[in-house]
């Protein structure tokens, strides 16, 4: 069954994107770009997250909203529990948080500009979720003020030069935040790319198209 069958590959996509996502954002990147320590303003988590977005506006374009939620809230189940044994429970808790209430505001917005031009549904989603998973994971993941939540990172709330050329100081997790957000707008753009190719060959099912949701 083509219904059954879709659903089944979003769930497993969005699984592998969120425990690959949990793993990675626990390492900044190594080196430096004209004299920016890419460790106070990068980690790899940052480079494949905004593939969920992607997932997410696949399967609400072929779907409806209604499937894209269930389809997120497995990702979230599975993903998260996942994540408590392959990183640890903080960041787990950050990123099952962070993950849920972004990609549904994605949703939101999707559909609410499912009938404008092609790229603006899952352009918006894609970056108000963004902004809005970013501002969680990183403040519940690193903030000092979040220590309830499991023991802080040291090197994370040390403050160092903002976004590492700046020299106003902050805690380091500020930096990788807005590092972390630049490359989601960037990735976002890129994965209008993909979409745009999909949109002919993953296209509404019937029942989506009578509901008006289309």
């Amino acid at each position: 069954m083509p219904y059954l069958r879709f659903t089944l590959i979003y769930v497993l996509l969005m699984t592998l994107v969120v425990v690959a996502s949990n793993i990675l954002v626990q390492y900044p990147l190594s080196g430096s770009l004209f004299g920016v320590n890419l460790g106070d303003l990068l980690t790899w988590g940052a480079f494949t997250y905004p593939i969920a977005f992607l997932v997410t506006d696949l399967t609400n374009r072929q779907f409806g909203p209604s499937i894209a939620r269930r389809v997120v809230l497995a990702g979230f189940v599975v993903g998260v529990t996942l994540s408590f044994w392959t990183s640890i429970p903080r960041i787990a808790v950050a990123s099952g948080t962070a993950y849920l209430i972004g990609q549904l505001l994605d949703i939101s917005v999707f559909n609410r500009l499912r009938r404008q031009r092609w790229w603006h549904a899952p352009l918006a989603g894609s970056m108000l979720g963004s902004v809005l998973d970013t501002a969680l994971f990183f403040s519940i993941a690193f903030a000092a003020s979040f220590s309830f939540v499991g023991p802080n990172d040291a090197f994370a709330t040390e403050s160092a030069p903002l976004l590492g050329v700046f020299a106003l100081e902050a805690p380091r997790w500020i930096s990788w935040a807005l590092g972390d957000l630049s490359v989601k707008v960037l990735v976002g753009l890129v994965m209008l790319l993909p979409y745009g190719a999909l949109m002919n060959t993953l296209k509404p099912m019937p029942d989506t198209v009578k509901t008006g949701r289309v």
